[in-house]
């Protein structure tokens, strides 16, 4: 019986326990975190439409170099997936080479009834698009299955087998600057937001720990209440003749109302309140951690108190602060409610276009690489701050 018995039996079966008990929560966040993330990366190169609705077509021009206009044989393939395919198909084509061109659905569906109608002769007859190299090179862009359009799109680029790739328009970077636009925003709040928790952390601090608990209470009371309700209230403080602006008039500091609403302003008020109870946890927690006799015993020793607290004291708080400052900053940059209830059409955020284009535009390779290029930012600059904070606790 002692022969048999397995020293490891015990520590393996507990281990499987282990993995048992915590193989719900793997599952639920690969149903609803992993797999999602991998249905944007593959929506964003998807191009289906064109290999599922002309398939002759698409064969040909992915073996064409995008020069001049494709060989007749090009033309003839198109002609015959005309009369083989189905409407739903072709729409669902059409609204994708509509993305580059809004006259390609006419161009398709007028073609279509020529075709159908017996009409012969080159593809220029019918229509003098057909002649352009443009139009071949859009089809060409669309012959899929994948393809770098969304992606290029997103950053507003475009690829031309002729020139390679360059601006997609000649009116400037739009979606480039909106992406700009949301990273400036949430960076000036998580900036704001550090600014105001800093002493409101060493004032919670120095406090007796009844005194403390209410006032935390009060900290998290807004946490509790819905993004929606603390917004709308703002609309209410922020108008013309809101709570503000009437006070303010009142009191004789102002003559005429101030513009709080409708513009960056109001946007930066509106996330700074819903976004202060995230860095308050974080960098309170780190301050708690700090022998202050250190601090102490710094100026003990002759340094100037500005001196000691830039030296001795920030590198201590340093991972709080930069803790708090990423969790504000990710936060934000998904903003859609905020931005735009109390915010104008030059403050919407990227979470508005992405919004706009899955369920307006039905854009969905768009609205994927847009999301797709806002999650690779993101964990570019957590990866930026894990080594700034691995760096500064190394330096010390």
């Amino acid at each position: 019986m002692a022969a048999n018995y397995n020293p490891f039996q015990g520590a393996r079966g507990s281990m499987w326990r282990s993995y048992a008990l915590i193989a719900p929560l793997f599952l639920f966040l690969m149903g609803t975190f992993l797999l999602p993330i991998g249905m944007i990366g593959w929506r964003s190169v998807a191009d289906p439409e064109m290999r599922a609705a002309l398939p002759a077509t698409a064969a040909i021009l992915s073996n064409w170099d995008g020069r001049g206009l494709p060989a007749a044989a090009a033309e003839a393939a198109l002609v015959q997936d005309l009369k083989n395919v189905d409407r739903p198909r072709l729409a669902s084509l059409s609204r994708r080479l509509s993305y580059e061109d809004p006259g390609f659905r006419a161009l398709l569906q007028s073609t279509r009834r020529q075709v159908d109608a017996g009409a012969t002769g080159a593809l220029k007859t019918f229509n003098v698009k057909w002649a352009e190299n443009a139009t071949w090179q859009a089809m060409k862009r669309a012959a899929g299955p994948v393809g770098a359009y969304h992606i290029l799109s997103a950053v507003d680029l475009k690829q031309n087998y002729e020139t390679g790739i360059g601006p997609s328009r000649p009116d400037g970077a739009l979606y480039r600057s909106i992406l700009l636009r949301t990273f400036t925003i949430a960076l000036t709040t998580s900036l704001i937001t550090l600014m105001l928790a800093f002493p409101l952390c060493a004032f919670l601090l120095r406090q007796t720990p009844r005194v403390h608990n209410i006032l935390l209470l009060f900290v998290l009371l807004p946490f509790w209440t819905s993004i929606l309700v603390r917004t709308t209230a703002w609309l209410a403080l922020l108008q013309d003749r809101g709570v503000i602006n009437t006070l303010l008039m009142d009191l004789g500091l102002i003559d005429s109302p101030l513009k709080l609403l409708y513009n960056r302003l109001g946007v930066i008020i509106a996330m700074v309140h819903v976004m202060l109870p995230f860095m308050i946890f974080p960098l309170l927690g780190s301050m708690r951690s700090i022998d202050p006799r250190i601090y102490r015993a710094a100026l003990s020793l002759g340094a100037h108190p500005f001196y000691a607290f830039r030296r001795v004291y920030i590198p201590q708080v340093m991972p709080g602060m930069m803790a708090g400052m990423l969790m504000v900053f990710v936060v934000t940059l998904g903003f859609y409610i905020t931005p735009m209830l109390v915010g104008g059409p030059a403050d919407q955020m990227i979470s508005y276009y992405i919004a706009l284009f899955t369920t307006s535009t039905l854009n969905w390779g768009l609205a994927s690489s847009l999301g797709l290029i806002l999650l690779s930012l993101t964990l570019l600059l957590y990866g930026l701050q894990s080594v700034f904070v691995r760096g500064g606790v190394g330096a010390r």
